[in-house]
């Protein structure tokens, strides 16, 4: 009785069979992680190199700066090639009945599960290192390198029928035909709290090296006025104006990373200071709405006759002032961004978890070329989940959905019918 137990345990945990199916689906993956590699390569880093070739960058310039983005494009490929690769595996071995074999020697549906949840956890973590550690590290090298670029040849930044913004300059720029520029403006700040605005029909740009660039501005309107007292402006005409934008004032945006390119650590800790800087001004807002609403009901209480019935209108408007700006600073648009892209690093690092549930279930209902069959159902789920994360994302910061719910109804969708089409393939 003991040893057919034991034979019975060891079918059951087929070392070679979970090693065969293991691998099966570690080279679907890997072809599959190319494909969507080469697909999110060409569109995110080859136009920008030729952008910057156009520019005479140096190509080994250009290689760095394409290396420096790898670990965004990784990280976004390996788990939709999580999904795609476990729905070609375990299609071809349906559609070749090697499961209906595997079933019969006294096997089960775990046989096929646990080496995909395996390639699952596996791929997870790694995409989320990828995405947590490197691609913060290259996001570095890669502002320190365009910082370079921008040093020896700053005219990178100006591009035709364009709105660049270098710190408190912000310049229109029209067409742009070799170094010449049709209809440019431009509105700066200086130190003193001076407003300017300069309009051009026409100018030329001229690198000054690591001073930055020159703008010779020819035709030129020049008006400028005073922050604290609008009325007081001064405006003149000149038939050239030499402007320049110094190379600090250019390379000031790549300083302020973005929380894609923070790791969760980082995002955390942001997201942590702005709640307490965020908890500081809605404690203050709500003691001057609490102050103005005892001041109004006073008003209301004496009625007619009171002192400050005619300051009522005024009251009412500040007190309906405050209570906006009370809503307003609640639905802290910074702190929704920071929260969104702190669920997105685990969602969709993890989403390969969450893959696999939903493509084995799907693998297991394959007839006919399995393989080709769960590549074009795969494509299809990834653009769907991609579409989803999008929406979400766009309805958390326009809407206000939570951002948890925003960022991993997605994965959740997926284990809920993998799950579902798994128990009604095992039932029948």
């Amino acid at each position: 009785m003991g040893k057919a137990v034991s034979l019975e345990s060891k079918r059951f945990i087929s070392l070679t069979l979970f090693r065969y199916i293991f691998f099966e689906m570690l080279f679907s993956f890997m072809i599959s992680f190319l494909f969507f590699f080469f697909i999110f390569f060409v569109n995110q880093i080859l136009l920008m190199a030729q952008q910057i070739l156009e520019k005479h960058v140096p190509l080994g310039q250009v290689a760095l700066l394409v290396l420096y983005s790898l670990p965004t494009i990784i990280s976004q490929s390996a788990p939709f090639a999580c999904l795609v690769g476990t729905l070609m595996t375990v299609g071809r071995l349906t559609s070749d009945n090697e499961v209906l074999v595997m079933l019969s020697s006294g096997l089960s549906y775990k046989i096929v599960f646990f080496p995909a949840i395996a390639i699952g956890i596996i791929i997870s973590f790694l995409s989320f290192l990828t995405n947590d550690v490197l691609l913060p590290a290259g996001t570095v090298q890669f502002s320190r390198l365009w910082r370079q670029i921008l040093v020896s040849s700053p005219a990178l930044e100006l591009e035709a029928n364009s709105v660049k913004k270098f710190m408190d300059t912000v310049i229109v720029i029209g067409d742009v035909s070799g170094n010449k520029i049709d209809n440019v403006l431009i509105l700066d700040k200086t130190k003193d709290g001076e407003r300017r605005m300069i309009m051009a029909g026409s100018a030329e740009l001229k690198d000054s090296g690591r001073d930055g660039l020159s703008l010779d501005l020819e035709n030129a309107f020049f008006h400028s006025s005073k922050q604290i007292a609008w009325d007081d402006y001064d405006y003149a005409r000149a038939s050239l104006i030499q402007y320049r934008v110094s190379v600090e004032d250019m390379i000031e945006d790549l300083v302020n990373i973005s929380p894609r390119e923070m790791s969760s650590r980082d995002v955390y800790t942001v997201i942590s200071e702005k709640r307490s800087e965020l908890d500081t001004r809605i404690n203050t807002r709500k003691s001057r709405l609490i102050n103005n609403g005892a001041v109004l009901e006073n008003i209301l209480r004496a009625g007619t006759e009171g002192p400050s019935w005619n300051a009522k209108a005024s009251n009412i408007t500040s007190f309906r002032r405050d209570f906006n700006m009370l809503n307003t600073i609640m639905n802290d648009r910074a702190l929704f961004i920071h929260l969104i892209e702190f669920y997105r690093k685990f969602a969709v690092p993890f989403g390969a978890f969450f893959f696999v549930f939903l493509a084995v279930s799907l693998g297991l209902m394959a007839k006919k070329s399995g393989q080709t069959v769960g590549f074009i159902i795969g494509i299809l789920i990834s653009v769907i989940y991609w579409s989803l994360l999008f929406i979400g994302q766009n309805m958390g910061l326009r809407v206000g959905t939570p951002p948890f719910w925003s960022m991993w109804l997605p994965n959740i969708l997926c284990l809920v019918i993998g799950v579902v089409l798994a128990l009604i393939k095992v039932r029948r």
